[in-house]
């Protein structure tokens, strides 16, 4: 397949209230009329970026899997977002990659956000996580993962065609958001998607959304603005990546390098 569609919901969410946000979400999924391969949802969308981790965690036969399984089947489409996920005595920020057919694939968040504590409320996780979707190798991450770009690199060994963000990520460092989502997109000639929250969390803290779906050019895709929310299915070209890729193959003079566990 040439074409992947992925809609992008940025939306607000309630503080720590799964509740209201799983029917909520299903309202604004329901509105779609149009086709789309891909639904992407917020970091944590259930909760909000919460360290309640032990309080809020589910399992993976928990609620919330449950309903994207069940949003997944409905919109015959992948649904996507990460989830607070206990497994074996351990905490995660888990993103979820929710198959139609109820298979499912899922990254747990690598790089945790000391500077909110998130360190202390949740485990790491060791692995990069790449995805194959209707002809395209997507490769998914969370948020602060963002700064971190050797973990998102695209090689020969760990190639892709799409990097996805899902986030809580603060009005306060938008700029960093926005730069950072446009430099991961020219350093490794891929689409980058980056799917962020509005409105105000349970600490008092804003975020302006932001969302963007970009070229492997790092030029927007998306037309809806910051600190609203908003849906847009975009379209991604497989065989025009692949074209560009040829004609500037710029991954051949790339370092060699290697991860070393945290």
């Amino acid at each position: 397949m040439s074409q992947l569609l992925i809609t992008l919901l940025q939306v607000p969410l309630s503080w720590e209230n799964k509740e209201e946000n799983l029917p909520y979400l299903a309202q604004k999924i329901e509105t779609l009329t149009s086709a789309t391969d891909v639904i992407v949802l917020p970091e944590l969308f259930s909760t909000g970026f919460s360290m309640q981790s032990q309080r809020l965690a589910e399992t993976m036969q928990g609620k919330s899997v449950t309903w994207m399984r069940t949003i997944a089947a409905k919109k015959n489409c992948v649904v996507c977002g990460s989830l607070i996920v206990e497994e074996a005595g351990k905490y995660y920020n888990r993103l979820i990659w929710m198959q139609a057919n109820g298979e499912c694939s899922w990254y747990n968040k690598r790089h945790l956000f000391r500077m909110a504590g998130e360190n202390n409320h949740y485990s790491s996780g060791e692995n990069k996580v790449i995805v194959d979707y209707k002809g395209f190798k997507i490769c998914l991450q969370v948020c602060y993962d963002l700064r971190f770009p050797v973990w998102s690199r695209r090689t020969v060994r760990d190639n892709y065609d799409v990097l996805l963000y899902v986030a809580n990520w603060p009005e306060r460092r938008r700029h960093a958001w926005k730069s950072l989502l446009v430099a991961r997109a020219i350093e490794n000639q891929s689409y980058v998607i980056g799917v962020n929250r509005v409105g105000v969390d349970g600490n008092n803290i804003a975020y302006s959304g932001d969302s963007m779906a970009l070229s492997y050019l790092g030029e927007a895709l998306t037309k809806n603005t910051a600190a609203t929310e908003w849906i847009e299915t975009v379209a991604l070209h497989k065989n025009e990546l692949l074209n560009f890729r040829e004609s500037f193959p710029a991954e051949k003079d790339a370092d060699e390098f290697t991860i070393a566990k945290q």
